[in-house]
C-alpha cells in the first residue's frame, strides 16, 4: 500500500533500527526515548488483522513476538511487558512489545496515554545502555526458534 508507513523499509534513525528481517516479519527497536527497548514486530506483507493470516502464519508471527518478549525481559528486567496490536493509526499488521516499569513517564496507563510523571534521567541513560543489548538478544532468541 503507497500510503503505509509500515510497508516501506527503509527507517530513518529517528524513527528506529532494523533489529531481524525474516521473509514474513521484522523486529524494529524503536526510537522512544521515554521507552527504551520498546519493538515492533511486523508482518511485512501488508495485511490490516491476525484473522488475514493462515494458521500457520499467526502462529509463526506469534512465536516471535514471544521471542521478542523474552529477550526484552532477559535483559531489560521490566517490572510489566505490554504486547498490542492495534493498527487503528495504522492498519498494517504489527505488534508493540513494550518494556514497563513503574516509574515509566506513562505508568500505569497506555504507552499513548498522557504522561503521568518523569522518569529520572539516570534511570533512562541506564535503561538506554541495556536496550543497545537487545538487538544481539533478540537475534539469538530468534535463532534459537529455527
Amino acid at each position: 500500500m503507497a500510503n503505509c508507513t509500515l510497508c516501506k523499509e527503509d527507517l530513518k534513525p529517528e524513527e528506529g533500527q532494523l533489529i531481524w528481517r525474516g521473509d514474513d516479519c521484522r523486529v524494529i527497536l524503536v526510537n522512544d526515548s521515554d521507552l527504551p527497548g520498546f519493538c515492533r514486530v511486523i508482518w511485512n506483507r501488508h495485511v490490516p488483522e491476525m484473522t488475514d493470516l493462515t494458521y500457520g502464519e499467526r502462529e509463526h508471527l506469534m512465536t516471535l513476538v514471544f521471542a521478542v518478549e523474552e529477550a526484552i525481559r532477559h535483559v531489560m528486567h521490566p517490572d510489566k511487558i505490554n504486547l498490542a496490536a492495534l493498527g487503528n493509526m495504522v492498519p498494517h499488521l504489527h505488534w508493540h512489545v513494550i518494556p514497563r516499569y513503574k516509574d515509566d513517564a506513562f505508568f500505569p496507563g497506555s504507552a499513548w496515554s498522557k504522561r503521568a510523571q518523569e522518569t529520572p534521567a539516570s534511570v533512562l541513560l541506564e535503561r538506554t545502555r541495556k536496550a543497545s543489548q537487545l538487538s544481539d538478544a533478540i537475534k539469538a532468541e530468534i535463532a534459537s526458534l529455527i
